[in-house]
């Protein structure tokens, strides 16, 4: 089968179209006939040597991708799928899922039936990022209805998934973007919008219970202003930003930061979501597989609306 294979970090072109074997299954493995992966910022850092790089780079062949959307060509004997079941789901994250490639193994355990009125597209679309915006409100935060809530980066990956998720669960919801982002982030349900290149969001905003930051860096600790006392920072960037449990504790607010991880029953959260309409996904940008260096480009720039995939055949 042809897969991208990293052999050392560097830039797109790193990733090496390769032809490698098909993966043997086993227990409750399915095999899956890859037809959309989604690319995460976790993707590129990773390929840039950051990230999981160290933690996998023994791996050979190194696949990267954990998102994928397929149909069901084989099962292992434990398996809970049957062969020709469309699934999708975040695979062995934060471990190898090898999901760039055109036959992925993954456990039972890490998927779900994809929801038949949606395309493998958006299915490969809502995994990690829709898993870790739930995560964030349900494990993390236990968001409450009633709270407030500041999003930023509403209109990225996770933050379009984040919003929806919010109001669903009865927050009220305030969200950052550029201006140009502004209606779709009210779109997706948002009370608030905040262009964060007009105004500062801490001169703005007070009194939030819970804020959730895909961004890091400055804005995280610019964030602990804007909660009220023993309010809550979840934040997702990979790595601890030093210094933000000090200046969090300084503040009298909390601080935690999160990894998205395997739940099935999570997954069926967000299959379930996406069936009855209450989760919708926004793709910004598609492309296919013999494209994947341009796919990694686009969401390294930082600027997606929505989910970037790659698709390999509907």
């Amino acid at each position: 089968m042809l897969a991208y294979v990293l052999t050392e970090p560097g830039p797109a072109e790193a990733l090496k179209l390769s032809e490698i074997p098909i993966p043997q299954i086993s227990g409750s493995d399915v095999l899956i006939e890859v037809k959309a992966i989604s690319i995460n910022p976790v993707d590129v850092k990773t390929r840039n040597g950051k990230a999981r790089y160290n933690a996998l780079k023994d791996k050979k062949p190194l696949v990267l991708g954990w998102d994928v959307s397929g149909l069901v060509v084989q099962t292992g004997p434990d398996a809970t799928f049957s062969v020709g079941d469309e699934v999708f789901g975040m695979v062995n994250f934060p471990e190898t899922g090898s999901a760039y490639a055109e036959y992925v193994a993954a456990p039972s355990e890490h998927l779900s039936l994809k929801p038949a009125n949606i395309s493998h597209t958006e299915a490969a679309a809502a995994c990690l990022a829709a898993l870790t915006a739930w995560q964030a409100f349900t494990e993390h935060g236990n968001l409450q209805a009633g709270q407030a809530v500041l999003i930023h980066a509403g209109a990225g990956g996770v933050g379009h998934f984040a919003i929806q998720l919010a109001k669903s669960l009865g927050a009220y919801v305030i969200a950052t973007s550029s201006a140009e982002n502004r209606e779709f982030v009210l779109s997706l349900g948002a009370d608030e919008h905040i262009d964060y290149h007009a105004l500062k969001f801490e001169d703005t905003v007070k009194n939030m219970d819970l804020v959730f930051d895909a961004v890091g860096g400055e804005t995280a600790f610019r964030s602990f202003p804007v909660l009220k006392k023993d309010g809550l920072l979840i934040s997702i960037p990979s790595g601890t930003t030093p210094g933000l449990a000090e200046a969090a504790e300084k503040a009298g607010v909390r601080n935690k930061a999160m990894m998205v991880h395997t739940s099935a029953a999570d997954m069926a959260e967000t299959a379930k979501r996406l069936e009855d309409g209450r989760l919708k996904v926004t793709l910004g940008a598609v492309f296919g597989f013999k494209d994947l260096h341009s796919a990694h480009r686009q969401v390294e720039s930082g600027h997606t609306r929505g989910k970037t995939v790659v698709v390999t055949g509907e």
